[in-house]
């Protein structure tokens, strides 16, 4: 037997301040292409971010903790990808008109020859990335049967 995992469906995300992680998110998921509902699961609100390939969903925190380690056991960052290194250039241009505080978009060769990328972090610390469509990670999709 053969299975594939064709992709992420979603990502929870727990923040310690609901109100305040999606002002920020609104923003974010809005110029990402991102759309927005709302639900209720076990008994809280939650927000979710959702585009045709997967959902990312805020969701009340129940432990009190001060800001996210990214060292620390569990989620270090989540990287989001685009097409091009044109439309990374774009993204940081519109957070900066949106007064969001990122890096600057550049090449990290040493992550990639072509890895082009933004940083930034949300209200609670969680890190978060912008990339482009790599060759690397083209041509293993194209080439999935050879890979």
């Amino acid at each position: 037997m053969s299975i594939e995992t064709i992709g992420i469906d979603h990502i929870y995300i727990a923040v310690s301040d609901l109100a305040r992680s999606e002002r920020f998110y609104d923003c974010v998921m809005r110029v990402l292409g991102f759309r927005k509902n709302t639900f209720a699961n076990e008994g809280d609100h939650h927000i979710q971010y959702y585009n045709r390939h997967f959902g990312f969903v805020l969701r009340p925190a129940r432990s009190p903790r001060s800001s996210h380690d990214p060292l620390a056991p569990g989620l270090h960052h989540f990287c989001f990808r685009v097409e091009a290194v044109t439309t990374v250039d774009e993204i940081a241009q519109w957070f900066s008109e949106e007064g969001m505080v990122c890096s600057s978009p550049q090449l990290y060769p040493e992550y990639a020859p072509d890895y082009y990328a933004i940083f930034f972090s949300d209200p609670d610390g969680i890190r978060l990335e912008v990339t482009n469509y790599r060759q690397e990670r083209r041509k293993r999709f194209d080439n999935w049967e050879h890979a």
